[in-house]
């Protein structure tokens, strides 16, 4: 099995890209030496698990936060930077597999992930800018047709009226692209500069009394009355476990890889466009698609479209990520297909057959979530809070949570190589087909 921690990054230090080089970049702190027993264990220096090191430590815990590299190194410090309303999956299909009642309430979830995060942000990382408004725009009539029901069903049954329905015309001045009939604006969602507040939020979890040890991989979980992790320089004993690897935990855990695959994502950073910025967007929101392998993008701060997508399944980096980047955005957008990319890079993330997280428990005392789908910016820290209010005796949050469908993969842990290569092609061609 491939090792994703090491298969397509530089051994030491944080990836290159755009938003490393926009970051003061912290030296890396000391790896764990020696044996420690600790209130709770957290594997991931993400979102996710710095979310959970942050609550608990306020509560008087004392977590102790592993990351087999750096804080921010992974996912959360090198995705889209979108800050998403709701799941992969409408409220209507949600509505339908789990109830009215569960539905609305991880819709609430989400929407408090929302609020947290804008919160952080303004008190921690207001250099992470954030910035209201995403575009959906919809590649098919028929997609067209399912965003205005969905805006619809949002505004009547939860009172949300923050997204806005607009036809191709109006849709086009916005996002200004040939390819769309059209497509909505949620104004209550946003974009952010993540690297910015993962950095941030470490900092601030270890004031609130967390400690970080970081370039320490933990290699295996031995449950009991209390846990034991086992590392290459020392052992880890605690009451509680929480795993947050996301897309790098295939060797850690058979159950998580029987459902969430690691998927590689990337991103291109074009030169600053100047006043040519207004020939991609309008206004300074961020955009997604309804394509499987969705495309993404947004301003940057010094007037570069960041652009995201094309997925590959391969463990491994493709050899010219620029070119197929610079592709897409020719065709996107054909009027700035002159402007060059100045950066590049790519990520590993995890995806669910549903495209929903799985937020579980492996043993009474462990705890993991992951498989966000690219839709874990807002998620992915209420996750880590709901893990910890749960070790504090608080769990309905949690319990929500592990009520989200996620599924198993086909062949459960073995779904990869070649079965990720065919799954890559299969969605690439209901993209091409439209369907």
């Amino acid at each position: 099995m491939i090792d994703l921690l090491r298969a397509n990054d530089p051994a030491t230090g944080f990836p290159p890209s755009w938003y490393a080089d926009t970051c003061a970049l912290p030296a890396p702190r000391q790896p764990l030496d020696g044996d420690r027993q600790v209130d709770v264990a957290i594997i991931g220096a993400g979102f996710t698990g710095l979310n959970a090191a942050r609550t608990l430590a306020e509560a008087g815990l004392t977590p102790l936060v592993i990351d087999a590299r750096q804080a921010g190194w992974g996912a959360s410090g090198r995705n889209g930077g979108q800050v998403c309303s709701g799941y992969n999956k409408s409220q209507r299909w949600l509505e339908q597999r789990l109830g009215a009642d569960t539905a609305r309430g991880l819709w609430d979830l989400c929407e408090a992930g929302k609020s947290r995060l804008r919160s952080q942000v303004a008190a921690l990382a207001p250099d992470a800018n954030y910035k209201s408004g995403i575009a959906h725009g919809s590649l098919t009539a028929r997609d067209f047709e399912d965003e205005k029901r969905d805006a619809d069903h949002l505004a009547t049954a939860y009172g949300y009226t923050d997204m806005e329905v607009l036809e191709v015309a109006d849709f086009q001045s916005v996002l200004r692209s040939p390819l769309y009939y059209g497509g909505t604006i949620d104004h209550g969602a946003g974009h952010i500069h993540p690297l910015r507040l993962v950095l941030a939020l470490a900092q601030e979890a270890e004031a609130a009394g967390a400690t970080i040890v970081e370039n320490t991989e933990v290699t295996a979980i031995e449950t009991g009355p209390h846990a034991r992790l086992t590392t290459p320089t020392g052992t880890v004993t605690a009451k509680h476990v929480i795993i947050a690897g996301n897309g790098y935990l295939r060797r850690l855990s058979w159950r998580y890889a029987a459902r969430v695959m690691p998927v590689n994502s990337f991103i291109g950073a074009t030169a600053p466009l100047g006043n040519r910025t207004g020939d991609v967007l309008g206004a300074d929101i961020a955009s997604a698609d309804s394509s499987h392998v969705v495309n993404y993008l947004r301003l940057s701060e010094d007037g570069r479209l960041l652009f995201g997508g094309r997925a590959n399944f391969s463990h491994r980096f493709p050899n010219d990520i620029g070119g197929k980047l610079h592709a897409r955005i020719a065709e996107m957008f054909p009027q700035i297909a002159d402007v060059p990319l100045d950066y590049t890079w790519g990520g590993t993330l995890g995806v669910t057959m549903t495209r929903l997280p799985w937020i579980s428990r492996l043993a009474p005392q462990v705890y993991i979530a992951g498989g966000y789908s690219g839709h874990g910016v807002a998620l992915s820290g209420m996750a880590g809070h709901a893990m910890a209010q749960a070790i504090l005796g608080q769990s309905a949050n949690f319990d929500l949570f592990a009520k989200i469908p996620s599924g198993t993969l086909p062949l459960g842990p073995y779904a990869q190589g070649p079965m990720l290569s065919l799954a890559m092609a299969w969605y690439a061609m209901r993209d091409r087909l439209g369907v």
